[in-house]
């Protein structure tokens, strides 16, 4: 008898910042999971309740294409169900606000994955935008580490400083993870991690989601919009810097079905965050598309992202990873 047909390989994206509920661009790039930012960056507690209340609506609504992720099994059950994982993610630990008995609470209603900062300072840490001092992981800041590792919900320190960055890292006793983030040695963006902050997040057993969006995949100058190609270049210069086991895909895209739905975070990230969003806008413009490298705006391009790593010279084996392999070891150890 000839062998059954292999299973598709695990496709994980590391973020994907917001989502109207529709699976369909996931679905159609062969997603089998994403973190999906569940609650506005900004969001307190009560926002994000309400945030994550509204998703449960739609995982019981009738006819839902999604499975809630709540360990490393339910990814491999959702691509057998032909279902899209949904990981529920934070990109803030605003709403834990000093009550550490929060972080056990949201768990029970799905979190998994949290940034521990976003991109201005919180009681954990500092954000990667704070331009006068780095001070680092604080005190509060090192029990919620401990107690993030303790319940099971991932660390992310995507938008933390560099200092608070490698003081988590050091600190956590699970394999932490920059879920959509690139390296400072190919662009010197405020998003980028050096390659001392690359190495701790590996050291941990982590995971660096190397990112299409072009806040990280950019020279900084407007005549040059980012590419795939770059975006390659940042993978090449991660796994050689951290390992080819330690390197995922975190494009940071909207999975929506009207570009519109995402305008709100988009003009949000423009007028609040000028390093960013503001130097961007006015090299590129404010639309969700070009944020992204050309002929990739959405979720329904996944493929596109994998050729380009094969034609940047990774194996087979070597994408298979970086597309849900390195994310999926990591996350079982972190939610073990």
């Amino acid at each position: 008898m000839p062998p059954p047909p292999a299973s598709p390989r695990i496709v994980i994206d590391g973020l994907v910042y917001l989502s109207d509920g529709d699976p369909e661009p996931l679905a159609t790039g062969g997603v089998t999971a994403a973190n999906v930012t569940v609650a506005h960056m900004l969001a307190d507690c009560g926002q994000a309740f309400d945030e994550m209340a509204a998703w449960h609506e739609r995982l019981r609504a009738p006819g839902s294409r999604w499975r809630l992720v709540l360990r490393a099994d339910d990814i491999a059950q959702a691509r057998d169900e032909g279902h899209t994982g949904l990981i529920m993610g934070w990109q803030n630990t605003l709403p834990f606000g000093h009550r550490l008995e929060r972080v056990a609470a949201f768990h029970a209603m799905g979190l998994r994955v949290a940034q521990l900062t976003y991109n201005e300072a919180n009681l954990a840490g500092e954000g990667c935008m704070e331009t006068r001092h780095d001070a680092g992981l604080t005190r509060f800041g090192h029990e919620l580490v401990r107690t993030m590792n303790e319940v099971g919900v991932a660390i992310d320190l995507s938008h933390c400083s560099e200092q608070t960055g490698r003081e988590a890292a050091a600190a956590s006793r699970r394999p932490v993870l920059l879920t959509h983030a690139n390296a400072k040695a190919i662009h010197a963006r405020v998003r980028n991690k050096s390659d001392e902050t690359l190495k701790a997040v590996a050291a941990t057993g982590g995971v660096i989601g190397v990112s299409i969006h072009g806040f990280m995949n950019w020279s900084g100058q407007p005549g040059e919009p980012p590419t795939l190609e770059d975006f390659a270049r940042h993978a090449w210069h991660v796994a050689n810097v951290a390992g080819i086991e330690h390197v995922g895909i975190g494009t940071d895209y909207a999975a929506v079905q009207d570009d519109a739905t995402a305008q709100a975070v988009l003009d949000m990230s423009r007028a609040r965050y000028e390093r960013s969003g503001g130097e961007y806008a006015r090299a590129f413009g404010n639309a969700s598309a070009g944020r992204y490298p050309a002929g990739v705006p959405t979720p329904r391009q996944f493929p596109q992202i994998l050729e380009a790593l094969e034609r940047a010279g990774f194996t087979g084996s070597q994408v298979d990873a970086m597309a849900g392999g390195n994310f999926l070891r990591a996350l079982r150890d972190i939610w073990a």
